[in-house]
């Protein structure tokens, strides 16, 4: 048995470095492909029952398996959907069966990494056909209801459908001086104009005219008041949509500052804002707060609009798509109007090297991964996504090249085994003869 027992070790030495050596040429071919993790091959003695006075050889059995939980380096690109997760955690992927809107069994792969951009459907796929997946939000960029223990809420991302967009202008900040001596006794009572963007529902640019008026005294001390009136233009003819009077501080700290804002019941002390109901829905303008010197001001200057804001955007046209640290994927207009259109969420199994290895360096769930939970990217013990990047092979090529040479040698050492054996073989059916 001892003989038998001690071919049958090195037959299985033989096969055990041949595995062994599988992986290491897996792992030098894949050197240079991002997201790549090495494998790595495991040796266990094999341990048969011995008597006293005998031994047998129990050989050597081999595992192999993919170190999934290694990081490899992250390298900068020039694509903005170049993405890579810096730490822990897999992006959600797909195959081209699973993109479809439609389909009802969709292949829920993960990957550490991915080169992506624009089919021509709109969907952001890699080379290789990986989809990659992540949850819709509404036109404020939040999330509706999701399952985070799964990938049913996920759907391939496209970008093709945000090809023009517009926001109607919601909030209006008017930074107006006005000048102090126009409403002194011997001011001429002249009315200044002043013309104010805005966008409407369809996103053309409309204006609206602000008529500052001053008050006038006959005689005696300026009345530091003011009545504004604002015109909206958007029909042709000038509308008169509000009408407020201010008051300003003639004091030695405040000066110049708003005193109180009357006859206009949507004003509020607290925000500062009054509501203007324009023909594509209210819109709030700031005038500024009593005892604040933000807004409108009265100083000994000339009429100067110093701070005129306004939010929203004129129609743009889709320039790029870039994924931001939290996995906002946000497209970006030629107007500079940017519009969060995604979420990608980052994937964590309790055991990721219990995950089974699927093409292009994706892996799917298996029993042994345990179950998937998304996180927002940068939460829990995921890491950020990071966009212009790949991250590269985990292969190291000095170590492989080492476990080359081992290899080599333990494969001659095992055949030398199975040689010795045979010769002994040799000389024993020699004894026969």
């Amino acid at each position: 048995m001892t003989i038998s027992s001690s071919l049958n070790a090195g037959v299985m030495g033989l096969s055990a470095n041949s595995a062994r050596l599988g992986t290491i040429a897996d792992n030098i071919a894949n050197s240079d492909t991002y997201g790549y993790k090495r494998k790595v091959t495991d040796f266990q003695s094999m341990v048969i029952k011995s008597t006293t006075n005998s031994y047998s050889a129990g050989g050597v059995r081999v595992q192999s398996y993919t170190q999934v939980d290694e990081e490899g380096s992250l390298v900068s690109t020039g694509n903005a959907t170049d993405i890579a997760v810096a730490g822990q955690g897999f992006l959600p992927v797909t195959d081209r069966a699973g993109a479809d809107p439609q389909a009802t069994n969709r292949e829920l792969l993960l990957t550490s990494t991915g080169s992506f951009s624009a089919d021509e459907n709109g969907y952001l796929r890699t080379p290789s056909g990986l989809f990659l997946m992540g949850w819709p939000v509404d036109g404020t960029g939040a999330l509706g209801s999701i399952s985070r223990q799964g990938g049913a809420d996920l759907e391939a991302v496209r970008v093709n459908v945000s090809q023009y967009e517009s926001t109607p202008t919601q909030n209006i900040g008017l930074g107006v001086n006005l000048p102090a001596d126009a409403t002194s006794a011997d001011g001429s009572g002249a009315t200044y104009e002043l013309s104010i963007e805005y966008f409407d529902n369809f996103g053309r640019s409309q204006t609206m005219t602000g008529v500052f008026t001053p008050t006038v005294p006959a005689s005696g001390s300026p009345s530091n008041t003011w009545n504004v009136e604002l015109f909206d233009n958007s029909t042709g003819t000038p509308v008169s949509v509000s009408s407020f009077d201010v008051d300003f501080l003639d004091t030695q700290s405040n000066g110049g500052a708003i005193n109180n804002v009357t006859n206009n019941l949507t004003y509020s002390d607290e925000t500062g804002e009054i509501t203007v109901d324009l023909p594509s829905g209210p819109v709030q303008v700031f005038v500024g707060r009593p005892n604040d010197r933000a807004g409108i001001t009265q100083y000994a200057n000339d009429f100067a609009p110093y701070n005129l804001t306004k939010d929203g955007s004129a129609v743009g046209n889709l320039s790029t798509v870039e994924v931001d640290a939290g996995g906002n994927v946000q497209a970006i207009y030629d107007t500079g109007y940017r519009r969060t259109i995604y979420k990608i969420p980052v994937a964590d199994v309790p055991n990721p090297n219990g995950l089974l290895a699927a093409n292009s360096q994706s892996y799917r769930l298996s029993q042994s991964s345990g179950d998937v939970y998304f996180w927002d990217a940068g939460d829990g013990p995921v890491g950020e996504i990071q966009g212009f990047a790949l991250m590269e092979s985990t292969t190291d090529i000095a170590s492989e090249l080492t476990s080359l040479i081992e290899t080599q040698r333990a494969y001659s050492s095992n055949a030398k085994i199975i040689q010795t054996v045979d010769e002994i073989l040799q000389e024993t059916a020699n004894i026969i003869r």
